[in-house]
């Protein structure tokens, strides 16, 4: 017989406020009619983190998939009028990726549908509570012994 696993119930409720998390900024995107995924609002919050417009190597890299899936979603956003290819001034065999002013449009909606999402989300919780949960957050994303926000936490792409 195996010993329980007593951070079994708590690893359950990361996974299960991460699917809520989804479920609603889902629904907050839906709801503006924009036609566009979590994932691809994802690559275009990551592209408004760039200076210049990165290469689609770039964009995978800082999204943690192949390059594959970028191009799946730059495909979409491009169809949409969202984001368009271009070639590098450099190098032309080089294609970088920039948001359009429809996609700057777009960005602004994803913007608010997340703040909508997370004032759902966090709506029980007092300003205290927000605070302490921020800061376990942080622990976690970040993990122990670095300074919080130092790392890919909340807020960022």
């Amino acid at each position: 017989m195996t010993a329980p696993d007593p951070d079994g119930p708590l690893a359950e409720q990361l996974l299960r406020l991460t699917r809520r998390v989804h479920r609603v900024q889902k629904r907050h995107l839906a709801q503006r009619g924009l036609g566009i995924t979590p994932a691809q609002s994802r690559l275009l919050r990551t592209l408004a983190h760039y200076g210049s417009p990165p290469r689609m190597a770039d964009l995978a890299e800082r999204l943690e998939v192949v390059p594959r899936a970028v191009t799946t979603l730059v495909d979409g956003l491009e169809a949409a009028g969202k984001v368009r290819r271009a070639p590098d001034p450099a190098n032309r065999r080089v294609i970088r990726i920039e948001l359009t002013d429809d996609g700057r449009a777009a960005l602004r909606e994803v913007r608010s549908a997340r703040r909508l999402a997370a004032e759902e989300i966090l709506a029980p919780l007092t300003d205290e509570q927000r605070a302490v949960l921020g800061g376990l957050l942080d622990t976690l994303v970040d993990g122990p012994g670095t300074e919080p926000g130092s790392g890919r936490g909340p807020g960022t792409a």
